[in-house]
């Protein structure tokens, strides 16, 4: 049975008074190296039904969710009737809403087979691996990593008609290199997402990875402190993301977050940096694009199932330095009082306009500084200033005179990317990156690299 065929299926088996059904068709080629050799290859697919069933209780709606993977023909009764007993089981949902009756164009038609990846797609990949492992053999290092790419149809149908797909294809490659015998230095990483790997240069990737790990030859012993720091686009994105998955309405309204204001309002329309960087979502960004409809399994603070099925629009979440809307649903909109503005599975910070300098021109222009490669291990400490800590990883780089004259130790750090955006000297020039520590969860982000004048060191880190 099809995917398609399964959302019809649950929809007329249905006796809930209204019904939304999602199926997801997933299928993921991977690739695995360690010590220049590659080591797995292989591909999986899976599948997974949810029904939200919705009964009217009263003045209110109650809904009943199941998800299940592996649901086969005879097995979606069981998961709608299931969705139906959690319903009756519950009380009127605070955020019922009607359904969406339209929705915007997307993906491939409806009865179009599910689209799917396989091992193929690394077929460029695979044998610049190959020259790329000769190559680091002859001068000592050893790379290590990983390619993903993942092909996930989605097909979302209500019980009053609206049928909706999306096709989302999710890349990535993490590249990581070692001085052959080094301990306790000598590492770098480099890693980019893509949709379909033709945009991947292996010895670009390597060649980056070569350059760093001679940096790190000599070494220097920094203490703890607050360093002028360059902060690559990776880095960027990584504290971008945290700052957009705290963004929400609901949560600023109730005076749980940085985004919260006196009396129960929001610093929406407060000014955040001095630089003018906007930071938005677009679901239609070329090389990042996402489903332009909203996709929701459950009810959250920042999440409506009643709201699935609705346009996901581009929204400046920053403009020119200033807050300008945060993560709503139709629900959490009528608490603020503000437009209703969802969540899209992408994220793109620019600075001024013309702003054009890449990371080596800002290392040239740096008297005195430090260049990180990524951040790694982070985690909120005060969500009322969005205060975060975590450690920097596989090299941080000491800049003089314009130049990098020589890998340091690692540090912890506690920053605010609320607070940084303050205190940003210089944004260069955007571009798609891929965040380390978040790639499992959020990969399609463009970044530019940015000066901070004072980043917090905040003690010594032995990790390597």
């Amino acid at each position: 049975m099809t995917p398609q065929e399964s959302v019809e299926r649950a929809l007329e088996l249905s006796r809930a008074d209204e019904c939304v059904v999602i199926a997801d068709e997933s299928s993921t080629a991977n690739l695995r190296w360690a010590g220049n050799t590659l080591t797995t290859n292989g591909v999986t697919r899976s599948r997974r039904l949810t029904v939200i069933a919705m009964r009217r209780a009263g003045d209110g709606v109650a809904t009943g969710v199941v998800s299940r993977t592996a649901v086969g023909a005879d097995e979606i009764e069981d998961v709608v009737r299931e969705a139906e007993r959690v319903a009756a089981d519950s009380g009127p949902a605070e955020d019922a809403a009607p359904l969406a009756s339209g929705g915007p164009a997307a993906g491939g038609a409806w009865d179009e087979p599910p689209t799917e990846t396989e091992i193929g797609v690394f077929a460029t990949v695979a044998p610049a691996l190959g020259e790329a492992f000769a190559a680091a053999q002859a001068a000592g290092h050893r790379l290590y990593g990983f390619a993903n790419h993942q092909l996930t149809s989605t097909f979302l149908g209500t019980s009053g008609g609206l049928r909706l797909r999306h096709d989302q294809p999710t890349g990535l490659v993490e590249l990581n290199a070692k001085l052959a015998g080094a301990a306790g230095g000598g590492s770098a990483w480099t890693g980019m997402s893509t949709r379909d790997f033709t945009d991947v240069d292996v010895p670009a990737l390597a060649d980056e990875l070569a350059r760093r790990l001679e940096w790190s030859r000599r070494r220097v012993e920094l203490p703890a402190g607050r360093y002028e720091t360059l902060l690559p686009p990776s880095a960027v994105a990584d504290l971008m993301i945290y700052l957009y998955w705290t963004a929400g309405a609901r949560d600023a309204h109730d005076g749980r977050t940085v985004f919260s204001a006196p009396g129960g309002r929001t610093r929406v329309g407060e000014k955040l940096a001095d630089l003018p960087v906007t930071l938005s979502s677009d679901p239609h960004a070329a090389g990042l694009q996402c489903a332009p409809f909203v996709i929701a399994r459950a009810s959250g603070r920042d999440s409506s199932v009643f709201d699935n099925g609705l346009a996901v629009p581009a929204t400046n979440w920053i403009a020119d330095g200033t807050l300008n809307a945060l993560t709503q649903t139709r629900h959490s909109a009528a608490l603020t009082g503000l437009p209703s503005t969802p969540r899209a599975d992408n994220l793109i910070m620019r600075g001024p306009d013309g702003a054009g300098a890449s990371l080596e021109d800002m290392v040239a222009r740096t008297e005195r500084g430090l260049l990180l490669t990524c951040l790694w291990y982070i985690r909120e400490v005060d969500p009322q200033r969005l205060l975060l800590t975590g450690l920097t990883r596989d090299g941080v780089y000491l800049v003089e005179g314009g130049e990098v004259v020589g890998e340091v130790n690692n540090f912890r750090f506690n920053e605010s990317p609320v607070d940084l955006l303050s205190r940003l000297t210089e944004v260069g020039a955007t571009g798609r990156t891929l965040p380390r520590e978040w790639s499992d969860y959020f990969t399609r982000t463009a970044m530019p690299p940015v000066r901070v004048a004072d980043f917090n060191m905040s003690t010594v880190s032995q990790a390597s």
